[in-house]
């Protein structure tokens, strides 16, 4: 069986009072899922927005995407299936810093 599906992801960025929001919508067509992320820019440090965006989204779809696996493994358990393994500890990063 072949079939063919498209998912659509938006993002919405907000930049206010040193802090970025964001906001990740999947919609399936069928459901939908929104995650949240923010990020704040240190005042010690130099302003860079891209950054601040690219933390805060990427918060938001890492919320995203665990809202997706959490729906999914209900769903497996609901079929009788078992779940995928969870990883622990950080994905990213220096291993110095995290161990």
């Amino acid at each position: 069986m072949t079939r063919t599906l498209e998912w659509t992801v938006g993002l919405e960025l907000v930049e206010e009072d040193g802090r970025t929001k964001a906001e990740a919508q999947l919609n399936t067509g069928t459901s939908t899922l929104t995650g949240h992320g923010s990020a704040r820019c240190n005042p010690s440090d130099m302003d860079v927005p891209a950054i601040g965006d690219e933390l805060a989204a990427s918060r938001a779809m890492k919320d995203l995407a665990g809202q997706l696996m959490r729906e999914a493994n209900r769903e497996m358990e609901a079929a009788g299936a078992g779940t995928v393994p969870q990883h622990t500890g950080p994905g990213y990063g220096w291993p110095e810093a995290v161990s």
